[in-house]
């Protein structure tokens, strides 16, 4: 086999973002590092991949092949030992902003381990590894603990991060709790921000945010049934699907977060004060009983991009409210 593998086209079905960020904090296009004996479980970690990344390439291994493609991939594969790859990578590495991620993974995919780059590539990769069997051993503070560290949430709101220094404040305030709601900024108007303000910045102009409420204990399917037929009538599908937008009453709703999580979507909780600013048309009961606005309508307008509602607030199975917004 030549030392890059012939059958690595492009694939345009990626489940990722399609466009990488400025920041690197996605990985898109990826490289497995493998010893001739390993090809075949490099080929069957390429091939069960295959949909999830935009391009997938097999390197040969040999004492400069980390060197010789540095810079090419988005985020390394080595499939060896851990030593090795700390070896062969530790003299490359100059900023955590530019470098590739690096992850190691074993013969057997019991172990995918990200060695550098966790919150830009590493652990994404480390946890799409899981799906061969793998146990993805995070090592970076928020998902040590069970958090979604900033770079994370990021990615998952399809937006960037402006000021890389930041990260280090604001992810340990995700660790101590102490980070609250993304808040919303409308411009055009230039903003001072201090050295633990992390700066979110949307990659696409021409996505839609799904405004969505409900009872509690409201079930996975019901959110996905109530998203799919709203879509429907804004002519739009879970793909066009920039975040989820609630209030910051229902943060802790297991089958939003769920739902959220089967169409690949992050989700943006607002404060009352900012609901409050942006509600909606339809009248709704929460504004007579508890103060809230119609959560669906004012999350929906307050988290597009241009304010505009799209979809009216829709109910279904009397459980899950939403409405679409741009």
């Amino acid at each position: 086999m030549s030392d890059t593998d012939s059958n690595s086209d492009t694939d345009s079905g990626s489940g990722h973002c399609q466009t990488p960020d400025s920041d690197g904090e996605v990985a898109d296009e990826i490289a497995i590092v493998s010893f001739e004996r390993k090809l075949d479980t490099a080929e069957k970690i390429k091939r069960d991949l295959a949909d999830d990344y935009d391009r997938i390439d097999i390197l040969t291994y040999h004492g400069d092949v980390f060197a010789d493609h540095w810079g090419e991939y988005d985020c390394f594969v080595g499939l060896m030992a851990s030593g090795i790859a700390m070896r062969k990578t530790a003299g490359l590495l100059d900023d955590k902003w530019e470098d590739p991620a690096v992850v190691v993974v074993d013969e057997e995919l019991t172990w995918a381990i990200p060695l550098t780059g966790g919150h830009h590539g590493a652990n994404q990769v480390a946890h799409d590894l899981s799906k061969l069997g793998a146990v993805p051993a995070m090592t970076t503070a928020s998902e040590a603990a069970g958090k979604q560290g900033v770079e994370s949430k990021a990615k998952a709101l399809d937006t960037h991060v402006v000021n890389g220094d930041s990260t280090v404040a604001t992810n340990l305030a995700v660790l101590n709790d102490e980070l609250g709601p993304v808040a919303r900024l409308d411009g055009p108007k230039a903003v001072l921000v201090g050295d633990d303000v992390t700066v979110l910045k949307r990659n696409s102009d021409d996505g839609v945010v799904l405004g969505t409420g409900s009872v509690s204990g409201a079930k996975k399917t019901q959110f996905l049934t109530a998203w799919e037929q709203a879509l429907d009538d804004a002519d739009c599908d879970f793909d066009d699907v920039e975040f989820v937008a609630t209030g910051t009453r229902k943060a802790d709703e297991p089958g939003m977060l769920d739902a959220a999580e089967e169409i690949g979507a992050g989700v943006v909780y607002f404060e009352k004060e900012t609901l409050t600013e942006f509600e909606g048309p339809t009248p709704s009961r929460s504004k007579e009983l508890i103060g809230w606005p119609g959560i669906a309508e004012a999350s929906a307008i307050a988290g597009g991009r241009d304010h505009e509602l799209v979809v009216e607030k829709q109910r279904y199975d009397d459980a899950v409210t939403v409405a679409v917004g741009r």
